[in-house]
């Protein structure tokens, strides 16, 4: 296509191109409207150039995105032959195999039709974007922006193309009348009449440009069916046969389609078609359109039929596009062959959204009665919709596959679903529910199924363990390590060792800590996903239980980092929802906040949605005594989950919105009480019985738990040894509890300068329950609120900045902080002035200097 008023965007992908000359990258998302011109310019911005390779791959519009369609398509000039095979690689190896092929030549690299693509390739482009800092290469993405939605795979791309220095966004607008008369020119039409009739649409002027005696056509079909009105009927068959393929006609399959050299000629000189070093395809998905128009009623499945026949002589392994074609032509046997097989591919690197498709397509053509095959599907299927964060969905999926497995007399799969099953019903907040259905799985499992009783006992640990019954986690780990021993299951041994590990980490033995994460290490190794983000999962939430916050911060960066790179959504969630509580304990309410709101906004998982209310309650409470409707939501949830480690945050939180508000209320005076008195010594509740009774103690409820059963800084403060609690929690990092045990000293000097903090970190509302209490025992001078905060605090940093701050604090230059976060230098110099700015500081030094005393050491 002739490039028309495109001068500017061609500058500017010439300029960053340019940019990989000193081994730097760039990228550009160009959007615009099918039939704009994205492909033409991005054909000649790099059509001359000989010192990079260009490389080229397409997002096809398959019922189902292929995993990694546009890096399968590159595969072979990248030199990643296992994308082209059988061969199994997980996104992480993905990602590093494309890096490592990138980082040491100069490349283009242009994806095409972004609003097609899948969950994993977009994660791997997001890896490429956040290292193009240090690899030369020119990123260029192509895209309908009227096809990539608020939810659409893309739209997290799309932000990075948003927000990075290095990336640029650049939308092509329609062609002027003016444009359109240079297209027209020499073809006597009237370029204001064509303006009107193309909306200044590009392919449409050239199409109407190329047949000007014809009548005006009065779509973008009309014209380029005009171009159909010579061709023989075989010819034109061969195009609704390469309509059909959707992407491409690989030269692979033209002799079995009969296409001769002769044939190609003929359809060479329709204008319509053009070809790459793979096959012949439309020259632009709008010509594509209107030729499949004209498949008669009937005949798509015909040609599909053909299609399939073709691929599968020439032995391509692309089970997506077999997937496709076989559901086209309605060959229900194919079609679920290569679903199945598909929804492997799509399991195995990391694509669970696209695996849950597939195995629905599979599941929609299975034929015949094969009750086993049809119970192993939906049981695969309920398990993957678990893990993309469709929990209801699941769960009605699993309860189905129940009647399967007995008919198919299979206990080994019956166990299985019932043990599948308990878990969804524990994560949906239903925990007597899972624990019958663990029962169940270990009772059918016993005597015929000796692994699965191993894996059901194993589970049914996992629930004993949250509902703090060690005794009954002591059983079930002795009779799952006996069936992996007996039956040489290291996968079996892993589960078991790993919930053990939990069980004895949540009791306070740090030594299980080391266990766990060599058992994750393992996991992961084994390619149990899984197991292994449920084991960070765990790792994280009782890191922050038991205020180990630095630990926390690292193991939540690395398996936030693991679950997204999986693309297992819920456990996402899960972690979100813990890194909220981690912020909330170091009193980054905005951080908090922002963590918490994505939990509730997007998770399907209640279970997930506990520490995201209390977290949204209690913010509001400290700043401003509104706490809306977050605690009484999270009471409903502790209350169905009825487990120690979910009552006692819950009652802390409302006993703190009883002593901040002066309004009495039964939960905490009565309710409250009996917990602490009933749950004192229970393994795992140290540190929740203990901040429950310093909450009691507060409003004048003493409980006296013996001292020894609490943790520490609870100890101490119960001890009235209020300092050094305010110093524990000093050296912990929790700004607000540090606060509060001052505010709880005898010393009126010591309680004025906890409201001074107070007011500081943003808590004006507790700050102003502290004042009111000085005011009563006749202090004059108590400290004022201040207009605005005067010294530092990191309530107000966000999660980006508060990962900025941390590296300044570390002395980190500002080039060693954008190599750290994969973003540009002057992105990294743009956030340390808003953290400086936010933090109050003068310069970064003073931040390494105060590290300590801003939580960020």
């Amino acid at each position: 296509m002739r490039l028309v008023e495109r001068d500017t965007e061609l500058a500017l992908l010439r300029q960053a191109f340019e940019r990989t000359s000193t081994a730097r990258g760039s990228g550009v998302a160009v959007s615009g409207d099918a039939g704009a011109g994205k492909s033409a310019l991005t054909e000649a911005a790099f059509r001359d150039v000989d010192d990079a390779r260009v490389l080229h791959g397409a997002c096809d519009p398959l019922t189902t995105p292929r995993p990694l369609g546009p890096f399968r398509d590159i595969a072979g000039q990248l030199g990643i032959s296992a994308l082209l095979t059988d061969v199994e690689l997980s996104r992480a190896a993905v990602c590093e195999a494309v890096y490592d092929a990138l980082r040491t030549e100069r490349t283009v690299l242009v994806v095409e039709d972004l609003h097609w693509v899948d969950a994993a390739s977009v994660e791997v482009l997001r890896f490429l974007v956040r290292r193009l800092d240090v690899i030369p290469l020119m990123l260029v993405v192509t895209y309908r922006d009227d096809e990539v939605g608020d939810r659409h795979s893309a739209r997290s791309l799309l932000g990075d193309f948003g927000s990075l220095d290095a990336l640029t966004t650049l939308r092509l607008q329609p062609l002027s009348e003016a444009g359109v008369a240079r297209l027209l020119d020499g073809t006597g039409l009237q370029p204001a009449q064509v303006h009107t009739l193309t909306g200044g649409n590009p392919f449409f002027v050239v199409e109407v440009a190329k047949d000007p005696e014809r009548p005006l056509p009065g779509s973008v079909r009309d014209a380029v069916l005009a171009r159909l009105a010579d061709v023989a009927p075989d010819d034109v068959e061969v195009l609704q046969l390469a309509a059909a393929a959707t992407d491409r006609l690989d030269d692979r399959v033209l002799p079995a389609l009969g296409v001769d050299l002769p044939t190609l000629r003929r359809l060479h000189a329709t204008g319509l078609l053009v070809r790459d070093d793979r096959g012949l395809m439309f020259r632009h998905e709008l010509a594509r359109l209107a030729v499949e128009s004209t498949i008669p009623v009937g005949g798509g499945r015909w040609l599909h039929a053909r299609l399939l026949d073709a691929l599968e002589q020439t032995r391509r392994h692309d089970h997506a596009l077999l997937t496709h074609h076989a559901v086209a032509a309605r060959d229900d046997a194919r079609a679920a062959r290569y679903a199945q097989a598909a929804a492997r591919e799509a399991m195995s690197t990391g694509s669970h959204t696209e695996a849950v498709a597939f195995l629905q397509t599979a599941l929609s053509h299975l034929e015949g009665d094969d009750a086993p095959l049809r119970a192993l599907l939906t049981t695969q299927l309920a398990n993957e919709q678990y893990m993309t964060n469709q929990l209801e969905t699941a769960l009605g999926t699993i309860s189905s596959t129940i009647q399967l497995w007995s008919r198919a007399g299979d206990p080994a799969g019956l166990s299985a679903a019932y043990e599948s099953f308990a878990v969804f019903e524990y994560y949906s907040a239903r925990r007597r529910e899972a624990e019958a259905h663990a029962d169940r799985a270990a009772d059918i499992a016993r005597t015929t199924a000796v692994i699965q009783y191993g894996a059901a006992r194993a589970t049914r640990s996992y629930l004993a363990m949250q509902r703090s019954d060690f005794e009954l986690v002591q059983q079930c780990h002795a009779d799952a390590s006996r069936v992996a021993r007996e039956q040489g299951s290291e996968a079996l041994s892993v589960k078991a060792g790993m919930f053990t590990a939990v069980s004895d980490l949540a009791k306070g033995d740090l030594e299980a800590r080391l266990r766990l994460l060599d058992l994750i290490e393992t996991a992961r190794a084994m390619g149990l996903d899984e197991l292994a983000s449920t084991g960070y999962s765990n790792l994280a939430n009782l890191d922050v239980e038991q205020r180990r916050f630095l630990a926390a911060e690292h193991v939540l960066e690395e398996s936030r980092r693991f679950a997204k790179e999986r693309d297992i959504p819920i456990c996402y969630f899960w972690q979100t929802g813990v890194r909220s509580r981690l912020h909330f304990s170091q009193a980054r309410w905005s951080a908090a906040l922002e963590d918490s709101a994505f939990v509730l906004d997007g998770s399907d998982m209640p279970l997930s949605l506990l520490w995201p209310h209390i977290v949204g309650g209690l913010v509001g409470l400290r700043r401003d005594r509104t706490a809306g409707s977050h605690l009484e939501d999270a009471s409903r949830l502790a209350e169905q989950l009825d487990e120690p480690l979910r009552r006692l945050p819950v009652l802390s939180a409302l006993a703190e919105q009883m002593w901040l508000t002066g309004e009495s209320d039964p939960r905490v005076t009565e309710t409250g009480v009996r917990e602490v008195q009933e749950l004192a010594g229970t393994p795992a509740t140290s540190w929740g019985v203990g901040e429950l009774a310093v909450w009691l103690n507060r409003l004048g409820l003493p409980t006296a738990p013996p001292t020894e059963v609490v943790a520490e800084p609870f100890r101490l403060s119960l001890s009235g040894r209020h300092d050094e609690a305010a110093t524990w929690w000093h050296h912990a990092g929790a700004l607000f509890e540090e606060c509060m045990a001052w505010g709880d000293s005898a010393d009126l000097g010591q309680r004025a300068r906890a409201v001074e903090r107070l007011d500081l970190i943003e808590a004006h509302a507790v700050a102003d329950r502290h004042r009111l209490e000085l005011r009563r025992h006749g202090v004059a001078q108590v400290p004022q609120r201040p207009r605005e905060s005067t010294r530092a605090n990191p309530a107000g940093l966000t999660n980006r900045q508060l990962d900025v701050a941390k590296l300044v604090a570390r002395g980190y230059t500002n080039a060693e902080i954008a190599g750290r976060l994969y973003i540009s230098p002057k992105t990294a110099d743009h956030h340390v002035s808003a953290v400086l700015s936010k933090l109050g500081m003068p310069h970064r030094r003073a931040v390494v200097v105060q590290a300590s005393e801003l939580g960020l050491a």
